[in-house]
């Protein structure tokens, strides 16, 4: 059946009918959908695990069980997983193992863009990279047959573009595969110094063989056309590739991006005047070109930073882009901000307000960081805030305990945020912990985390009591506030901040967009009492604008949470009364 698929449901139809049994995923945008996807075939077995490197070793224990498996995550997902990765390259699997991972060049909700391409080098595993949703959805499937042949991991990758843009997929049935009996195998699972010394040749050799494989794969093609130019490239690349240049150039698109073909690539560039590869991010294939002895421009025509486009290709070529339609009046700049009636908003006010410095984190609740509020001072990556904040103090910088803390989201704080709470309990720094509970993790869409007590399919599952589990490390103080209460708020922050000992305040209030939270009646700002002072703005609801040189809330907006009427001091925010 022909069906039109983003990349990612083409991806997880190709696990689905490749008989994959287990997938275990943290959500990470552009993964995400992977996993949702997949969740709704009932042949398959998914769930969100607190983070990446439990996903990654999850797969890796129903591979060990004899079933086909896989995780997905976003690059960034990949740094956390690393640690099993690098063993599992040399365990190799018994089922078949698929590892998703979505790059993010232009950072659309990424805070580097990273290339994972160097993660399948380093490890020495197998990766294939899909151009459009149809190879998405057989590149799923024979990855599988790549896994179980090789005895290794395999490495799907794609990119944004991929990932979320649509092209047809001519899907088919599910084929059931038998689990493979486990037969206990010290000498190959467990990595034991002297088990890992034997292992470590076992995947050289693989390798070799793998790039024998890769000569003439099906995942590899080449187009001859024109002989002027041949370009090697792969993924997203060549669809910019082909719609600048048609036939007129001669392509080798590489599907199998590690290892890569040594022979294959000699006899393309021997047919054709010029090489010249198109990759986004770093020169990975060119660098192999090159170091096979392939004289090719790569890198000195083609920036290493952002993603390209058709337009890009062109420029590069002194070629005319095709037309596409624009428009031509300028639209206003549109900076994200959190939703009107943000439960965070409130929290980062009264940080704001106090000005403490704020070790911020990963999530929608970055967006504190943005005027008006400004309300943050870093963000590195998961978990950081909270081991940061530890450090920070321990730094011994006059007066940042008592002015400093952590700010974390409620699925974050599951992934990564716990540990560094640990530490701060053992190591004892005088530092305060803001834990964002949300209920859910909110920034890739709304997925469950083992916080809120539901599963992937919205079955009640375990939940985590954040309190007890505070207590339980050794922190004595937690305290429980409603972000819609500035004054309790500010209240329990001068209270932890003043304590000399470790301490955590949980800020909980539902995401205003989950189904079950209804909004209230919009309030309206009386203009005989707006006296144009413009605190309200100063608190950034996007609800609330200035005209007429008074305040006005657009209704269509407004949830009602009524933290405006906090803080105006005329009392001109007034509930609208319902027919």
């Amino acid at each position: 059946m022909k069906q039109l698929l983003i990349g990612n449901a083409a991806v997880a139809r190709g696990l689905y009918e490749a008989g994959c049994a287990v997938f275990s995923s943290y959500p990470g945008t552009p993964s995400t959908e992977i996993t949702e996807f997949a969740s709704k075939y009932d042949e398959i077995y998914c769930e969100w695990a607190p983070n990446e490197k439990v996903a990654m070793e999850v797969a890796f224990g129903a591979s060990l069980g004899g079933k086909r498996s896989a995780c997905a995550m976003k690059h960034v997902g990949l740094n956390v997983a690393a640690d099993p990765l690098f063993t599992l390259s040399y365990t190799g699997v018994t089922g078949g193992m698929v590892i998703c991972v979505a790059d993010d060049p232009g950072m659309h909700s990424s805070q580097n863009e990273q290339d994972s391409r160097h993660y399948a080098i380093a490890a020495k595993v197998p990766m294939v990279e899909p151009a459009d949703s149809a190879e998405a959805y057989e590149f799923a499937k024979k990855a599988y047959d790549l896994s179980e042949k090789f005895d290794t991991p395999v490495f799907l990758r794609i990119c944004t573009r991929i990932a979320h843009s649509q092209s047809i997929v001519e899907t088919g049935e599910r084929v059931e595969k038998e689990a493979i009996p486990y037969e206990k195998n010290p000498a190959k699972y467990i990595m034991m110094p002297g088990n890992a010394k034997k292992r470590h040749p076992i995947v050289e050799k693989r390798t070799l063989e793998l790039t024998e494989f890769a000569e003439n794969c099906d995942f590899n093609k080449v187009e001859m056309g024109g002989t002027d130019v041949g370009i090697i490239t792969s993924g997203t690349c060549y669809q910019y590739v082909k719609e600048v240049f048609g036939d007129s150039v001669s392509v080798y698109k590489l599907g199998l991006i590690n290892p890569m073909p040594v022979d294959a690539l000699k006899q393309f560039a021997s047919k054709v005047k010029k090489v010249v590869v198109v990759e986004e991010l770093d020169g990975i294939i060119e660098t192999h070109c090159k170091n096979i002895g392939i004289e090719v421009e790569g890198k000195e025509k083609f920036t290493n930073i952002g993603e390209f486009s058709q337009k890009t290709i062109a420029d590069v070529f002194g070629k005319d882009a095709k037309a596409s339609t624009s428009i031509e009046t300028e639209i206003p700049g549109r900076p994200p901000m959190m939703c009107a009636g943000c439960p965070h908003r409130g929290m980062y006010y009264v940080l704001a307000k106090n000005k403490v410095t704020v070790l911020g984190d990963i999530g929608c609740y970055t967006l504190g960081a943005v005027p008006p509020l400004s309300a943050m001072d870093s963000t590195l990556c998961m978990g950081a805030s909270v081991s940061g904040v530890h450090g920070f103090n321990k730094a011994g910088l006059e007066a940042t305990e008592g002015k400093t803390v952590a700010v974390i989201g409620d699925s974050t704080f599951m992934h990564s945020g716990v540990t560094g709470l640990i530490n701060i309990a053992y190591n004892g720094s005088n530092s305060t912990v803001i834990i964002l509970d949300n209920s859910i993790t909110g920034m890739t869409g709304h997925q469950q985390n083992p916080t809120t007590g539901y599963n992937i399919k919205g079955d009640p599952a375990g939940k985590i009591n954040l309190e007890a589990l505070c207590h339980s490390i050794g922190i004595n103080r937690v305290s429980v506030v409603d972000p819609y209460d500035l004054k309790e708020c500010e209240r329990v922050l001068k209270e932890e901040l003043a304590a000399k000992e470790p301490s955590v305040i949980i800020s909980r209030r539902p995401c205003v967009l989950l189904k079950y939270v209804k909004p209230k009646t919009p309030l309206k700002v009386n203009p005989d009492k707006c006296r144009s002072c413009k605190k309200c703005m100063k608190f950034g609801c996007p609800a609330i604008s200035i005209k007429n040189g008074k305040a006005h809330v657009d209704a269509t907006l407004c949830v009602g949470c009524e933290v405006c009427k906090q803080l105006c001091p005329f009392d001109a925010f007034e509930s609208e009364v319902q027919a």
